[in-house]
């Protein structure tokens, strides 16, 4: 919450535009709410001129900034972001899981209570049912 009234005493008009995975809170102070597809789509096509602030990953928010140079958009909480460890689901990590699981191996296994195991596949099925 602090990052967003930040951005918006710095910026008045900035719209603040967030993963629903951030904390309640935040998702009900920000103007947006959506998927990573959401978040890109929202700014892409998005006024010349128009202010954004991102919660999320920040080098996703660093390419969006890229990708948009006609727009200001810039990372809710630049030193920390929220998703700090997103970084680090890299094409050599995800080789190496499925190398480890063709050996039958599991690695970094997560577990998860019944309830909380059961919510996640809801939004793990919506999400492959939208691909």
């Amino acid at each position: 919450m602090k990052q967003i009234r930040a951005a918006l005493q710095k910026y008045p008009d900035i719209q603040v535009i967030v993963h629903p995975e951030c904390t309640l809170e935040v998702v009900q102070a920000a103007d947006f709410d959506g998927s990573t597809e959401f978040i890109v789509r929202t700014i892409a096509e998005a006024p010349a001129g128009s202010k954004w602030a991102v919660g999320t990953e920040i080098n996703l928010v660093s390419r969006l900034a890229r990708e948009n140079p006609n727009k200001l958009v810039l990372c809710l909480d630049p030193v920390v972001c929220p998703c700090s460890t997103m970084y680090r689901i890299h094409p050599a990590y995800l080789c190496w899981v499925l190398e480890k699981l063709v050996q039958g191996q599991i690695v970094n296994r997560v577990q998860v209570d019944a309830e909380t195991a059961r919510y996640a596949k809801i939004a793990l099925d919506r999400m492959l049912a939208a691909v």
